[in-house]
């Protein structure tokens, strides 16, 4: 879908930039691009699946969008250095993560060094890079990090991912802090349960039907429930928006325990 053609209004300041999204080859990530590419970005679709973001960067062109795909590791420095080190971000969406649901007693050290060097380490590599490039060139940027509602609350065998998502929000603000003298905003979202491919068999099942009940709205979010959020914060709509983070979760946060 073109810009032209998409059912959002054209949000200021991203037609024309330059769009990092991690972890781009399904779910989130996926839709993160588009919903950029539809604004008139050019959005470089990144994952560790290079034959994957490929085909989708290859999609998004042939229907009028600006993409192209980009082989990235996030746990890797060097993947992070060699992939990131010549190109130009305006805008970057730090979206790549994992989980393991698993009991903390039973995560081993594997485990939970693949889960903070993804969602925490990984986050830090890639804004640390693309920062580096927008103060060398002083156009300043924005960097939106994708967290989660177990960044603020906990659910049972989650541990390792619910620190990593606490880690990437005082990470955001933190950085938020360090960067707005080079004109670079750092925020979060925290999406609460959206249904994707990797999870809509879960949410058919007794147990995912009951979390659903617990849901404020009773309903799973989609990924559309993610855009103005999206939009906002990478768009000048937000240029005095740093250091924050917005729930979009169907009031999850704010139900009973």
């Amino acid at each position: 879908m073109s810009a032209a053609s998409s059912p959002l209004p054209m949000f200021p300041g991203i037609a024309g930039k330059r769009v990092l999204v991690t972890g781009a080859s399904s779910g989130l990530g996926l839709h993160f691009a588009k919903v950029l590419a539809d604004q008139g970005a050019h959005v470089t679709l990144a994952a560790r699946r290079i034959g994957r973001v490929t085909d989708l960067a290859q999609g998004i062109t042939a229907t009028g969008g600006r993409a192209e795909a980009l082989e990235l590791d996030v746990s890797s420095a060097a993947s992070v250095r060699n992939g990131l080190g010549s190109l130009e971000i305006d805008i970057l969406v730090n979206n790549a993560g994992m989980t393991v649901s698993q009991s903390a007693l039973d995560h081993d050290e594997d485990a939970l060094d693949r889960i903070i060097d993804t969602n925490l380490k990984g986050v830090f590599r890639v804004a640390q890079v693309a920062a580096d490039g927008m103060k060398a060139k002083d156009r300043g940027g924005c960097i939106l990090n994708v967290a989660s509602i177990l960044g603020h609350r906990v659910i049972g065998h989650a541990s390792a991912y619910a620190a990593s998502k606490a880690g990437v929000l005082h990470l955001t603000r933190s950085l938020a802090l360090e960067w707005a003298r080079y004109g670079i905003r750092v925020n979060a979202i925290c999406p609460g349960y959206i249904e994707t491919d990797i999870n809509r068999d879960f949410f058919q099942t007794d147990p995912g039907r009951a979390l659903i009940k617990r849901i404020p709205q009773r309903r799973l979010g989609q990924p559309g429930d993610l855009d103005g959020a999206l939009l906002l914060l990478v768009s000048d709509l937000g240029h005095a928006m740093t250091g924050t983070d917005i729930t979009v979760d169907g009031g999850h946060l704010v139900s009973s325990m």
